[in-house]
C-alpha cells in the first residue's frame, strides 16, 4: 500500500478531520540514463567552479539568488526557514466558494485525503455538506517548507485536494497574439457554424478514460521488457498517521462545533491586545522559577559542604598513616 505524503488534519471552522495525503496520479513517463559505450557504465554529472573547472564539495556550497546577470546575493539557510509558514500539520480551509467560479488554468494536481481511524463520520460530513452545496474549500497547506494553495472538493467516495497555482504564476492571454470578435469578423457563415455543430453532435458521447491509452509507452514498455530481468520489489510499512486529542473523531459533537464555527464567523473580531501590554503568565513563570532556584540552592551548597568535609577527612587519615609509619 503506497504511503502517505503528509499527515495531518483537514480544519474548518472548529472540526479538526485528522487525514492522510495521498498522491492522486500515477507517471507513467519511461526515464532514461545515459551511459559510456565502451562499459556500459553510468554518466556522473560532477558540480565543478564555472572558473577554475575544479569539482565544488557539498559542503562549499550556498545558495544565491541571481538578481541580475551575473550579480547574486547569497542566502543563509536561516534566511529561507525565516520565510516558511509555521503550520505544517493543518489544511486549513479559509474559503467556500462555487466550483464554476475558479478556471481550469488555476488547477495543477491531484490527491486523495484519507481519513484517520474513527475520523469517518467528519470526513463523510464535508463530503456530503459540498456535494449539496456545489462548493469547494479554498485551503493551505505546508508540504516541506512551501506554502500550497490549494482546493477540498468531492469526488465519489472521496475528498479530492487539488493543487492550485497562484495568480501570479498564470500568463495573461491578453499577452497572445489571439482572435478577438465574433464569428461574422472572420466572414463564418451560420452554414459552416451549423454543420460543425453538428459535427460536435455526432462525435458527442460519455466521458469512458479507460478508452484512452498512452499507446507509446506501453509499445515502448513491451520492448524494455524484452531486454530486462525481473526484480523483486521491497514494501514499506505502512503508517498510520497520529490522532490528536482535540480531533474529531466520529465521537465528537459536531452539531456544538459547527455552531460554535457559525457563531464565531458572524461575531464581531475582538480588539487586538498592544505588543507592549504586560503579560501576567511570564511573570508568574519567573516568580516559580525563582522560587525553585532558591529551594535548590541551600542544598547544593550542603552537598558542596559535605564534600569538602569528606576530603578534608581523607588528608587527615593520610598525613596519620605517614607519620605512623616513620615512627
Amino acid at each position: 500500500m503506497a504511503r502517505p505524503i503528509w499527515s495531518g488534519t483537514l480544519t474548518f471552522g472548529l472540526l479538526n478531520i485528522p487525514v492522510s495525503l495521498m498522491a492522486g496520479e500515477r507517471k507513467t513517463d519511461i526515464s532514461f540514463r545515459m551511459l559510456d559505450s565502451r562499459n556500459n557504465r553510468p554518466i556522473r554529472y560532477e558540480r565543478v567552479n564555472s572558473e577554475t573547472g575544479e569539482e565544488v564539495a557539498w559542503k562549499d556550497i550556498v545558495k544565491a539568488f541571481e538578481y541580475d546577470k551575473g550579480s547574486y546575493v547569497v542566502l543563509e539557510p536561516g534566511d529561507i526557514k525565516s520565510a516558511a509558514p509555521e503550520s505544517h500539520d493543518a489544511i486549513e480551509v479559509e474559503a467556500f466558494v462555487d466550483v464554476d467560479q475558479i478556471g481550469p488554468q488555476y488547477f495543477e494536481k491531484p490527491y486523495v485525503l484519507v481519513p484517520a481511524k474513527k475520523a469517518e463520520k467528519g470526513y463523510v460530513l464535508l463530503r456530503e455538506a459540498l456535494e449539496r452545496t456545489g462548493k469547494i474549500g479554498i485551503a493551505r497547506v505546508v508540504i516541506r517548507t512551501r506554502e500550497h494553495l490549494c482546493a477540498v472538493m468531492p469526488q465519489g467516495d472521496a475528498l479530492m485536494l487539488m493543487m492550485m497555482r497562484y495568480p501570479q504564476e498564470l500568463v495573461d492571454v491578453g499577452e497572445y497574439r489571439l482572435p478577438e470578435g465574433e464569428s461574422r469578423d472572420y466572414r463564418i457563415t451560420d452554414k459552416e457554424l451549423a454543420f460543425s455543430e453538428q459535427l460536435i453532435q455526432t462525435m458527442a458521447g460519455e466521458w469512458a478514460p479507460d478508452e484512452y491509452r498512452d499507446e507509446f509507452r506501453e509499445r515502448l514498455q513491451d520492448v524494455i521488457g524484452r531486454r530486462m530481468k525481473e526484480h523483486g520489489v521491497v514494501s514499506a510499512a505502512d503508517q498510520e498517521p497520529e490522532v490528536h486529542d482535540h480531533a474529531a473523531t466520529n465521537v465528537v459533537d459536531f452539531m456544538e462545533l459547527l455552531q460554535q464555527s457559525i457563531q464565531k464567523n458572524q461575531r464581531t473580531p475582538a480588539k487586538k491586545v498592544p505588543a507592549d501590554a504586560p503579560a501576567e503568565k511570564p511573570k508568574k513563570a519567573a516568580k516559580k522559577a525563582a522560587k525553585g532556584a532558591a529551594k535548590k540552592a541551600p542544598a547544593k551548597k550542603a552537598a558542596t559542604k559535605g564534600t569538602a568535609a569528606k576530603k578534608a577527612a581523607g588528608k587527615a587519615a593520610k598525613k596519620t598513616a605517614a607519620r605512623k609509619k616513620a615512627a
